[in-house]
């Protein structure tokens, strides 16, 4: 049985007087503890599907199970609450708060959820160790490399130990060398953790590491 399901996803935005119809009919099928890759074109709209599959946004047909839960049908509060504890968010632009450091950047969706203080205070000390930032906890974002960022940020969406990682063009902000490092901290955490992973990515080396590639076109899935 599939850990993530979309069946017959359709998306459209209006942009000025046209509409413009993202996702036809998607269908989808990710195995438990699967890392796959989604590449395609810029605007063909990996980020509109990853945001469908994570609960940031809603289709305008078709349904997304993951695990037992049918997004789809949650309402608004219970989304909320699901892609708090049990979907992780790797984005390109790490969207770090820069008037926090870097392990109250990483408390902060422990916090949200209203965990005990010290708790989430080893949690998130202890993931930046394992990002290889144990001597970072108190640095701000500005005062960290783009890469650095980065690690706080998939630190950050490991914290309350969800199933499911969707990280979307998570290496494109960086030099080479540094996305290198990133993919083998991705495929790691990937293991280490039992995640289900979904990568969109226009690296062909991140999505090279993955075990399945898919590529995204005229609003479909296809075999890469």
């Amino acid at each position: 049985m599939a850990f993530v399901s979309a069946r017959g996803l359709n998306k459209s935005y209006v942009v000025g007087t046209q509409g413009i119809h993202v996702l036809r009919d998607l269908e989808l099928e990710v195995a438990a503890g699967e890392m796959v890759a989604i590449v395609g074109a810029s605007g063909v709209g990996k980020s509109t599907l990853l945001h469908l599959l994570g609960g940031l946004d809603r289709s305008d047909a078709g349904t997304v199970w993951v695990a037992e839960s049918e997004l789809t049908g949650l309402p608004d509060a219970r989304l909320v609450e699901f892609r708090n504890r049990h979907v992780g968010f790797v984005f390109q632009f790490h969207h770090l708060l820069p008037e926090f450091d870097a392990a109250e950047n990483v408390e902060m969706p422990m916090r949200i959820a209203r965990l005990p203080r010290g708790d989430t205070s080893r949690r998130a000390a202890e993931l930046l160790r394992r990002v290889g930032l144990g001597e970072r906890l108190a640095h701000r974002p500005a005062m960290l490399s783009g890469g650095e960022q980065q690690r706080v940020a998939v630190a950050r969406a490991l914290v309350m130990k969800p199933a499911l990682l969707l990280a979307d063009e998570p290496t494109g902000d960086l030099d080479e060398g540094t996305a290198e490092s990133l993919h083998v901290l991705l495929r790691e955490m990937h293991a280490e953790h039992g995640l289900t992973s979904i990568i969109a990515t226009h690296n062909p080396r991140l999505a090279a590491s993955c075990d399945r590639v898919l590529r995204l076109e005229r609003g479909q899935l296809h075999p890469a």
